[in-house]
């Protein structure tokens, strides 16, 4: 059984953070929501209470009952979790006068701590709180103050728990990947072993057991999340797993027959589905985004039951659900008995009664794309950017005809080469090219045109929450919007998109 740490949410903007850093550490974690504690197990190492917008004294303040932890596992409270300890022990905490908002530097601390051994003088914590603690309980020693928070750190004795005020876990806490692998080796005695070659050797035997000669179908995108789900799977279950890759008619050029060629080069079992037509008939006349997104995604759901009908005895449904959809789909105010549908699936129909597997959904993306290449999937497919489930039908804005499809993916194939070729295309998140319901006045040669104009898009970003235009060399735009014009018909002039999301999204629609 793998040895876990559990976090305890209890609100904090930073709990996935933490989560992060402890997974960049060979640690596995699990975040489960304070007042939704799934039962201990005997591979539980430690226990970590995150922060929270709450004050322990506000009324409806997140509520953990200690007893079941304390003395039995290590435990560090990090923030609102460290206040709330030193509360329930009697410690005195209250919004104070001093309050400390971003970054700070420890004073002074204890070296001979099991916590902060390692920690250099003065280093650099960030700190987000408007309570402290004035007055710690009797048993809580002091490892660590700041210049105005003398109780930034504590121990209480006889015990593996440990309170923290400061946010190891962000970037701007210099050295606190020293403290977060302090508690997590010297004092919870996690052995750092869960690397992405130890999860495709779990998952796969796992996926042998739990599936055994059922059949199991899944929908391919070409995404990462899609590739690295089916490779798993294929390494479990063999030519049980049954692959189906739709072609809405609304791929980047000459997508649908290049993955399709690389996946069953990976020796995947692969259906191509084009059903192009049927996609497009379903969308003429229709310009409104949102109606868009839904009539696509009913057709989908359309083909690929149709598709699915026609395998024999299929029992289980393979979906490419990753951590982050899993944890925003569970409220700290309460679980949630739905989980997010996967949008490559887009919500499946009450008469596919199908039960789901999926082995993804204790990932991060980055952890994704490792677990992919641990597999042996090219760099090309794991690095790929991300690519919207409607398709370019969200990046043409208005109704959607077979000549505007053909109009934007020649535009999107010269901006997407153009930046392979110049050595840009893994310094951007995510790019392409947006046809715009909009025609200008041009000239070619001695000729007046009125054609289309082509937006161009490209941003970088950890996780699309929030993301910035990127400065893409004033030559490079050049050279593209020149062979746009030039090789494009139908397009005479081209414009790059200089947004941020906020206030801007990334896609037009």
């Amino acid at each position: 059984m793998q040895e876990k740490i559990l976090i305890l949410d209890c609100g904090s903007q930073y709990t996935q953070l933490i989560a992060r850093r402890v997974r960049e550490l060979n640690v596995y974690c699990e975040i489960h929501p304070y007042n939704n504690i799934p039962d201990l197990d005997g591979d539980l190492k430690g226990l970590i209470i995150s922060g929270s917008p709450s004050s322990v004294n506000d009324e409806n303040a997140p509520q953990i009952d200690l007893a079941q932890f304390r003395a039995k596992l290590p435990v560090l409270g990090v923030c609102y979790g460290a206040q709330y300890m030193a509360q329930q022990a009697g410690g005195k905490v209250e919004a104070s006068e001093t309050r400390e908002y971003g970054r700070a530097n420890l004073a002074s601390f204890d070296h001979d701590s099991p916590l902060m051994k390692g920690m250099p003088s003065h280093s650099q914590v960030w700190m987000s709180h408007g309570d402290t603690i004035l007055e710690v309980p009797s048993g809580f020693n002091l490892i660590a103050s700041t210049r105005d928070v003398k109780a930034a750190a504590y121990h209480i004795e006889g015990e593996d728990t440990y309170g923290i005020q400061f946010h190891p876990e962000v970037y701007h806490s210099t050295d606190g990947k020293i403290l977060i692998r302090n508690f997590l080796v010297d004092i919870c005695g996690c052995t750092q072993d869960w690397t992405p070659s130890s999860f495709v050797e779990e998952t796969v035997a796992a996926m042998k057991e739990k599936l055994g000669d059922d059949k199991v179908v899944l929908g391919l995108s070409g995404g990462v999340d899609s590739t690295v789900t089916a490779v798993l799977l294929s390494k479990a279950i063999g030519s049980n797993l049954h692959c189906i890759f739709v072609n809405n008619g609304l791929l980047r050029k000459n997508e649908f027959h290049d993955v399709l060629e690389q996946y069953q080069g990976m020796g995947l079992n692969v259906k191509g589905v084009d059903a192009s037509d049927q996609f497009l008939s379903a969308l003429a006349g229709e310009k409104d985004p949102e109606r868009k997104r839904k009539i696509i995604g009913r057709v989908f759901i359309e083909v690929f039951d149709q598709e699915s009908m026609a395998i024999q005895n299929v029992n289980w449904l393979a979906q490419g659900t990753i951590y982050p959809d899993v944890i925003e789909s569970v409220s700290v105010k309460g679980p949630s008995a739905t989980i997010k549908s996967h949008h490559n699936v887009g919500g499946l129909p009450d008469f596919m009664k199908l039960k789901v597997v999926e082995p993804l959904n204790t990932l991060f993306k980055d952890e994704v794309r490792r677990v992919g290449a641990a597999m042996g999937i090219a760099d090309n497919l794991l690095g790929r950017h991300p690519f919207p489930g409607p398709g370019l039908a969200i990046r043409i804005l208005g109704d959607i005809t077979a000549e505007k499809v053909r109009i934007l993916q020649e535009v999107d194939a010269i901006f997407i080469n153009g930046l392979k070729e110049h050595d840009l295309y893994d310094q951007v998140w995510q790019a392409g090219a947006i046809l715009l319901p909009v025609q200008s006045v041009g000239v070619m040669g001695d000729e007046r045109t009125y054609e289309q104009v082509v937006a161009l898009r490209a941003v970088e970003s950890t996780d699309g929450m929030t993301a910035d235009w990127v400065h893409l060399p004033y030559e490079f735009l050049a050279e593209v919007s020149n062979k746009i014009i030039n090789r494009v018909k139908g397009v005479n002039r081209v414009v790059y998109d200089i947004s941020s999301k906020p206030p801007a999204t990334i896609e037009w629609e």
